[in-house]
């Protein structure tokens, strides 16, 4: 059985061996000339070698379409290995740890399907950005396995074709920072008449269903109200009002165009405790994981109330693309907020933490929001950890006009605690805070190393025009990937307008934002 288990984690992880020089429909001069071109040239040129296509490339954009379509293939090749995997997990670790890969690489095929088929019309900003999460939910994958101590046969093998031909169509796409046009200012998803149904000034008297703990709605539970939503007729925005309770269940939302509104923070707050310490994965510990595109959360509280000493346990997850939070509160320790993959928004929203407690891959900014440290059992407050691993992802933190200062549990004993504004969780991490507000127990140095020299050189983070007694750039960190942003043409491409494009989709929400600076 182990050995069984060996081969098809091999067929997952582990390039194949390039031994054959038989091409087929392209010359070897052809091939070594565009696969020289990217990140993984080997890969590339023994995928095209046997790739019966024999579609000519004559052109750039020729070889784009190639490669899509050859990441499209071994991912499903993957995807169709990994579902054999599931009968010869040994334990229940294993069991979680493939569960969470069944559904990343299931996304993963979802997001390369939009970038390859002609039909889908993405445009070169989209196709980055459903790029970036494929590869980003690999990476998820893998660590599933590593932080639940399976790592006996999994660490020598994370050498992965997938990710490196993903990496390479990245490379070959490479997405400019700009406005996406959509026909008539909308998403293709986003119907006409759901900019009036959001404009109405209580979202919640639009509701298609209603939950409610004491029975006065139509559903006591958001999973059942979840699940009903699954089942309608149409793919128009579907409003769930949760009225004011305490509901402890955790939601996984996958359908798209959902709106979950609640009474208001504190009112309406749903609560969980799953987390690494107690047996899940981080991916898999979230109280709410939003997965379905076009999804808005508004005036609800999310808690993970795990507690510091069991590790990583989520509050949110989300990677819905074009998402956005509005007026909520995110609670836990360790690992609060994941803003996993694809574009998010949130304005006015609280986010509560003590370690990486805003942390994940996607393309995020976060707009007038109060982030609060907790009191950390380590003496040690991390706000950030972005998970870039490729430099040709078009992710990020972007912090904008917000607050970083205490929590109320924190501000007695604030001196003893080392506060920094982000660490190097991946190798390309990146992150911006702008004009924001800094209080005084961030750390002089500001940011802080992940391990030893990691990352240093290969990050991007920067600061603009922040204000408070903790934004004095003076004696920060010397590091080469460290910036000090004095050019608003530079800092401008981290706003709502340039970083998520949010002048094309944001207005159809209702939620108020600031395009610029």
């Amino acid at each position: 059985m182990m050995m069984a288990l060996r081969k098809l984690l091999t067929l997952l992880f582990v390039p194949l061996l390039f031994l054959s020089t038989t091409i087929f429909g392209y010359s070897s001069e052809d091939v070594k000339k565009w696969c020289s071109q990217t990140p993984n040239p080997k890969p590339c040129e023994h995928f095209l070698s046997h790739n019966p296509n024999h579609t000519p490339i004559t052109k750039k954009s020729d070889f784009l379409e190639i490669s899509k379509q050859l990441a499209l293939e071994r991912a499903t090749k993957a995807h169709t290995n990994l579902i054999s995997l599931g009968t010869k997990c040994r334990n229940a670790h294993e069991k979680t740890a493939w569960a969470d890969c069944l559904e990343l690489y299931e996304n993963t095929i979802i997001r390369l399907n939009k970038t390859a088929n002609p039909s889908s019309k993405c445009t070169q900003t989209e196709a980055q950005t459903w790029l970036s999460t494929a590869l980003t939910n690999l990476e998820t994958c893998r660590a599933g396995f590593i932080e639940l101590g399976v790592y006996d046969y999994i660490l020598p093998l994370l050498s992965n074709n997938v990710s490196k031909l993903i990496s390479n169509t990245l490379a070959t796409n490479r997405a400019p920072y700009s406005e996406q046009s959509y026909k008539d200012g909308f998403p293709t998803w986003v119907k006409g008449g759901d900019r009036k149904l959001l404009q109405a000034s209580s979202p919640a008297s639009q509701a298609n269903i209603v939950v409610a703990k004491d029975g006065s709605g139509d559903y006591t539970t958001i999973k059942n109200a979840i699940s009903a939503a699954s089942k309608r007729s149409g793919s128009g925005r579907y409003v769930i009002y949760v009225k004011q309770g305490t509901y402890n269940e955790n939601v996984e939302i996958k359908s798209k165009n959902i709106m979950l509104v609640g009474d208001g923070i504190g009112k309406t707050i749903v609560t969980g405790s799953k987390s690494v310490g107690g047996g899940s994965t981080t991916f898999n510990s979230a109280t709410v994981a939003v997965v379905g595109d076009g999804f808005i959360g508004r005036d609800i509280t999310i808690r993970n109330t795990a507690g510091a000493a069991n590790h990583q346990a989520v509050a949110l997850r989300s990677g819905s693309d074009l998402s956005v939070f509005y007026k909520c509160s995110f609670e836990g320790y360790q690992d609060t907020l994941y803003v996993h993959s694809n574009r998010q928004f949130y304005r006015e929203c609280d986010i509560y933490g003590t370690v990486d407690f805003i942390f994940g891959n996607s393309a995020v900014v976060l707009q007038k929001c109060n982030i609060y440290g907790r009191y950390p059992p380590n003496k040690t407050i991390t706000v950030t950890a972005q998970g870039r691993t490729d430099p040709n992802q078009n992710t990020g933190i972007s912090i904008h006009d917000s607050t970083v200062t205490a929590a109320s549990d924190l501000k007695s004993s604030q001196s003893s605690v080392k506060v920094y504004l982000g660490r190097p969780w991946k190798e390309y991490s990146r992150t911006v805070f702008m004009k924001t507000y800094l209080d005084s127990f961030i750390n002089p140095a500001g940011w802080m190393e992940w391990s030893g020299d990691f990352a240093l050189k290969t990050l991007y983070y920067g600061e603009y025009a922040n204000t408070g007694p903790g934004s004095s750039t003076a004696n920060r960190v010397k590091w080469t990937g460290y910036h000090v942003i004095t050019s608003a043409s530079t800092a401008s491409q981290f706003t709502v307008a340039n970083f998520i494009a949010g002048g094309s989709w944001l207005p159809a929400t209702n939620v108020p934002y600031t395009a610029g600076l």
